[in-house]
């Protein structure tokens, strides 16, 4: 069994992010693994956050959600989490993938401000209302997990919605994000040169860490501030530029990427380079025959997404996101061309990638569970 709950723990570790650009949820981690009634378990399980994250991919209808996590330091040293569970959470932080901070809380509430997300949260309307009056303004920006037929399902206890909602960044979020920012402590995971910096440097997974992967600071009387060392952050210049593109197959998202023009990405079967991304897992028999292991290159140059076929059987783009054949234009191996916006590249019928917001989607969901590996003798989800 503890073999099995490193895997789908390693499997959250995947779904957990301080990426702005690709987080879709705020939690505080110390709330969500008390959930006891989801499983009828332990009083704590670091579980239950992949339960939660699966009730949102269901509910977004979009596979490989991150959220962002932000976690009470007394929650690495909780008794009631095993300690494979803490030393997770631990690594977690110290390589810059959730926060650990003295008041969760109020940061939660401030990172789904700054960015626009919605927060899932069982704290009751009353407790969210001061600050952050939009919160109870909008429906569907604060929704409960709460047990249901398989697992966790949403309820919007603020508002009158059922699908979390993601808005714009806030106008002082919108500023904190065109910039970079350092941080004064040695080996700072969030604001530093990378992660890996703390007490579980040996086992830490993340490489450097880019500019545009930054969380957004909190703001202490109106200074960027590191939130989990509390020291004012330097100004480190602007943000490089970013895009977001979504691989769309069988007509759902299943991941999301970010491109910058320090960073590339190449998308196909099971691409070799460091930081490719992998359509294997999602292809049928005759996709995976026809797509290459590298089948196209995205790049970001002067703000323009440029693609360049490197596959062996071509690509195609189709213009606005159009699905007539007619319409269809061919990429021919190592030819390049700007995406447009709108457009999609199709690397086969049903496998397109594009801008998130621009891809079609209905298409009926099976979703990807991060909690395929969890033992059955520990989940006992309500019938």
């Amino acid at each position: 069994m503890r073999f099995e709950i490193s895997k789908v723990l390693d499997a959250i570790e995947g779904r957990v992010s301080t990426d702005p650009s690709l987080a879709r949820a705020v939690v505080d981690l110390a709330e969500v693994i008390r959930y006891q009634d989801l499983d009828g378990g332990r009083p704590a399980s670091l579980l239950r956050l992949g339960m939660v994250i699966d009730a949102l991919a269901r509910e977004l209808e979009e596979d490989s959600i991150p959220v962002y996590a932000v976690v009470h330091r007394a929650l690495l040293s909780d008794a009631d989490l095993t300690s494979n569970e803490r030393m997770v959470v631990r690594r977690w932080a110290d390589d810059g993938l959730v926060e650990v901070l003295d008041n969760p809380g109020d940061r939660m509430l401030e990172v789904a401000d700054l960015l626009g997300l919605p927060v899932l949260t069982r704290v009751r309307a009353d407790g969210l209302r001061g600050r952050y009056p939009w919160l109870v303004e909008q429906a569907g920006r604060v929704l409960a997990p709460v047990p249901g037929a398989g697992g966790p399902v949403f309820i919007a206890h603020v508002g009158g919605g059922h699908t979390p909602v993601a808005g714009d960044r806030s106008p002082a979020g919108v500023k904190l994000l065109s910039r970079q920012w350092r941080c004064a402590e040695p080996g700072c995971a969030l604001f530093g040169g990378g992660g890996g910096g703390g007490a579980f440097a040996d086992l830490s997974r993340v490489v450097e860490r880019s500019p545009a992967g930054q969380p957004p600071p909190t703001l202490r009387g109106g200074a960027p501030t590191c939130p989990r060392h509390g020291t004012r952050l330097g100004d480190g210049g602007p943000r490089p530029r970013s895009a977001v593109l979504a691989v769309r197959v069988g007509g759902l998202i299943r991941r999301r990427f970010v491109l910058t023009e320090d960073q590339p990405a190449v998308v196909g079967r099971a691409p070799d380079q460091v930081g490719g991304i992998v359509l294997g897992q999602w292809l049928n028999d005759e996709a995976r025959r026809w797509i290459s292991r590298s089948h196209v290159r995205f790049e970001l140059r002067v703000g323009e997404v440029i693609v360049t076929d490197v596959s062996t059987n071509g690509s195609g783009i189709r213009p606005g996101g159009s699905m007539a054949e007619a319409d269809r234009v061919p990429l021919a191996p190592q030819q390049s061309r700007v995406l447009a916006e709108g457009d999609m590249v199709e690397l086969y019928p049903g496998v397109q990638i594009g801008r998130p917001d621009e891809l079609p989607a209905g298409a009926p969901y099976t979703p990807t569970s991060v909690m395929a590996e969890a033992p059955t003798m520990a989940m006992r989800l309500p019938r």
